[in-house]
């Protein structure tokens, strides 16, 4: 069974950081890009940043590039997403995401994405 088990989120002030991560089993992690996602209330999910298998290549979105980072240790299973300059619109629920197959593409389309995590709430205000 796939399972990705994010953590990491909180209350931040603006300009603060937070590390996330997101814990995953149950499939070959070494095998798939992963991404992050994010929602904030009221609004639909957006794409935030991706990796492909061997990390060789990121992405990330115009609105956290140079602030956040991806990145991720197949020998731990482990994804992680450092997010440094937090703005009040970085607010929403964060999950980390599998993609759906195997090999070294990275994608943006979220519907390419098969199993998401339950979420971490990552809030930033004075």
């Amino acid at each position: 069974e796939v399972q990705l088990v994010e953590s990491g989120g909180g209350l931040v002030q603006p300009g603060g950081s937070l590390k996330l991560s997101c814990a995953a089993s149950g499939f070959t992690f070494s095998r798939y890009a992963m991404s992050w996602v994010r929602q904030a209330p009221g609004m639909g999910r957006e794409w935030v940043s991706g990796i492909n298998s061997d990390a060789g290549s990121t992405s990330y979105a115009d609105s956290v590039k140079g602030r956040f980072t991806i990145s991720r240790d197949n020998a731990k299973n482990t994804l992680t997403l450092q997010m440094n300059s937090l703005k009040p619109e970085d607010t929403a629920m964060y999950y980390c995401a599998k993609y759906s197959v195997a090999g070294l593409q990275l994608g943006r389309d979220l519907l390419r994405y098969d199993y998401w995590g339950q979420g971490t709430q990552v809030t930033v205000s004075s």
